[in-house]
């Protein structure tokens, strides 16, 4: 595979949009009990700050998402991952919100990851990086909303990875969240999820270019693994009734069966087109941590064995969505967390949505989701006078 552009340490210094560095360059804790400093959070805002500071709604994105939620990528060049959501007008309403998407820790667009330098040894991280949590991303983000002087949040929200953080926010700091929508997530990451992650890690540590973890200082990337590891999870987040209406067993480009293995069919080649292109915004052990930081995440666990008591008095409302399709985060597991939710006597709304495009519907165009997500943001602000 062939390098179509500088390799994602080589330029996320210089990408577009606002950085903070955390506490004065301090070191933060980490839930491992690591300690990482200075720590810096790359973020993009849209719409303008209220004079109460009031109208804020923060994004979190998902595992392979960025900061980039709106306008052009300035690597892919590409539309936002939500331009569907987020916008004048949208369900997520810029001209109303001020809205705020940060890249999150462990994360490959400017901010704190394994290819970002370590000041104290100048040398980039790679696998001397910690391994992070969600908890610890979360953790970030409540700081850069110190940062930014932001006391209350009128709405946090994200799907997938998105709403896992979410959930955490909701969970551990309650008073500073007036609203949660968590779409196509869930309160742990399954058995199934996590095999899934272990084998796109043991693609990319398979690859000889991953020099264990320091292919920078070897001028290598380990493009392949990373590709293969792309390749393996887009299955994950689509459905087959999706793919076969859009690939069925068409051949890509031929009328024949060419008797070989290269990409007969159209399916083939599209996963390998979003193999090749993921390699160019994406780096490689920013993948591995990320991955890991959700297959640590159970909240259950963390509050003694119940899930409702992560919500124990919380006044918080909440919002989760889910897709009949779905089967990453199936609905079975937003049901779970509105079940506790009920029992813990939480203020929640519940909507399973009919969608046949799979796990990715939250980034697509669904009328249902916008009109759902748009109306419980619009009864939030309305309560809280925006």
């Amino acid at each position: 595979m062939t390098q179509a552009g500088p390799a994602i340490h080589e330029i996320q210094d210089s990408l577009p949009g606002h950085r903070v560095v955390l506490r004065d360059g301090a070191d933060i804790t980490l839930e491992s009990g690591a300690t990482l400093g200075p720590v810096t959070v790359a973020y993009q805002t849209w719409g303008t700050l209220n004079d109460d500071r009031s109208n804020v709604v923060l994004i979190c994105h998902a595992l392979t998402g960025d900061q980039y939620a709106v306008g052009t990528h300035p690597i892919t060049e590409k539309g936002g991952w939500w331009e569907s959501m987020v916008g004048p007008g949208k369900p997520i309403d810029t001209d109303r919100f001020f809205v705020i998407c940060p890249n999150c820790l462990g994360g490959c667009m400017g901010t704190t990851g394994p290819a970002a330098v370590n000041p104290k040894t100048d040398e980039l991280y790679g696998t001397n990086f910690p391994v992070i949590t969600i908890r610890d991303m979360v953790n970030a983000q409540v700081m850069l909303m110190d940062e930014l002087g932001i006391e209350k949040i009128l709405c946090v929200v994200g799907g997938s990875m998105g709403g896992m953080q979410v959930l955490e926010w909701a969970a551990r700091h309650p008073e500073r969240v007036e609203s949660a929508v968590c779409i196509a997530g869930a309160a742990r990451h399954s058995a199934q999820n996590i095999a899934f992650h272990e084998v796109g890690r043991q693609a990319i540590m398979a690859d000889p270019d991953w020099c264990n973890g320091l292919y920078y200082k070897e001028g290598k990337r380990p493009e392949s693994g990373l590709s293969v590891a792309r390749m393996a999870a887009h299955i994950t987040y689509l459905s087959e009734p999706a793919l076969w209406r859009k690939f069925g067993r068409s051949l890509q480009d031929r009328f024949n069966k060419s008797y070989g293995f290269g990409a007969d069919f159209q399916v083939e080649s599209y996963l390998r087109h979003q193999g090749s292109t993921f390699v160019n915004r994406f780096d490689a052990n920013a993948y591995l941590y990320i991955t890991r930081a959700m297959d640590y995440f159970d909240l259950e666990t963390e509050f003694d064995g119940d899930l409702a008591n992560a919500w124990k008095d919380t006044p918080v409302r909440f919002l989760l969505v889910s897709f009949t399709s779905d089967w990453l985060f199936p609905t079975s597991e937003s049901k779970e967390v509105v079940r506790s939710l009920n029992r813990a006597g939480a203020n929640v709304s519940f909507v399973e949505i009919e969608s046949d495009k799979g796990h990715d519907a939250f980034l697509l165009d669904e009328p249902d989701l916008f009109a759902t997500a748009g109306g419980f943001i619009d009864s939030v602000a309305r309560e809280a006078g925006i």
